[in-house]
């Protein structure tokens, strides 16, 4: 699957900032649409090391309302967490209803990273895999909008930018360990990742692989993958601004100039 991907597409400076502005303009306008609907939307964000999904998160939450709008950062369990059933800690972090929440990675570190560095067995990983379905199809009944990203860059793009990164000691400090054994085990984390992405996609919660080696068009993809998804769950016409008119009532109001 991931082989497949076109990481050559890209978009020039100038195009990508023209159209950036109108969509965090109209995700913002979303936003408030969203709390006005008691829809709770949840946003996952997984990729590479050094795929840029840190500024992505960054320059999505900047036009946002804090009161609507927050990002958590996944860290490591902790030792009172470690205590815990192991999706205990996410539980504590979904939306509420009308609020918006942007996971910078997620359970989902469990069934790849704990996978390479053998943390658990095959029973262990099929048992989490199924656990994640559950945890997601729970969300989704309940009413949660629920969007997956994951972030695809080459081999040889994450070599350049680690390199980049590790050449200045003001960056240095962001590329660890789990970082260069993920570049020096490049193919059996991809391995990892397609079997993650072909087991856990699903109508309620689907993946978007977003082509990341350029960052423009990455970004530009998952603002418009987002707006379009709640878009769609509002019913509202895409890109009218804060007064879109639902579907119902457009096609109600079609029917009376026809009449």
């Amino acid at each position: 699957m991931l082989e497949y991907v076109n990481l050559a597409v890209a978009i020039e400076k100038e195009e990508y900032k023209t159209r950036l502005h109108s969509l965090q303009q109209r995700l913002y306008e979303l936003e408030h649409a969203v709390n006005e609907a008691d829809i709770p939307v949840m946003i996952v964000f997984e990729g590479w090391a050094a795929c840029g999904k840190g500024r992505l998160i960054q320059i999505l939450a900047e036009r946002m309302d804090p009161r609507g709008f927050r990002v958590v950062p996944i860290t490591p369990p902790r030792t009172i967490e470690t205590h815990y059933p192991w999706l205990w800690r996410f539980w504590l972090q979904i939306p509420a209803r009308g609020q918006m929440v942007a996971f910078d990675t997620s359970w989902y570190q469990h069934v790849i990273a704990d996978r390479i560095n053998k943390l658990i067995d095959k029973d262990d990983l099929r048992r989490a895999y199924q656990e994640i379905a559950e945890f997601e199809e729970q969300l989704a009944a309940d009413g949660t909008v629920i969007l997956k990203f994951w972030l695809h860059i080459s081999q040889d793009e994450q070599k350049k930018r680690l390199e980049k990164l590790l050449s200045d000691p003001f960056t240095a400090w962001q590329v660890g360990p789990a970082d260069r054994l993920q570049q020096k085990k490049y193919e059996k984390f991809s391995e990892a990742v397609e079997d993650m992405l072909a087991r856990t996609d699903s109508p309620n919660a689907p993946w978007s692989i977003v082509e990341a080696n350029d960052h423009y068009h990455a970004r530009i993809k998952v603002f418009e993958t987002i707006i379009s998804a709640l878009e769609a769950q509002l019913r509202l016409e895409p890109s009218l601004g804060p007064n879109a008119v639902p579907r119902n009532q457009t096609e109600e109001m079609k029917g009376a100039v026809n009449a």
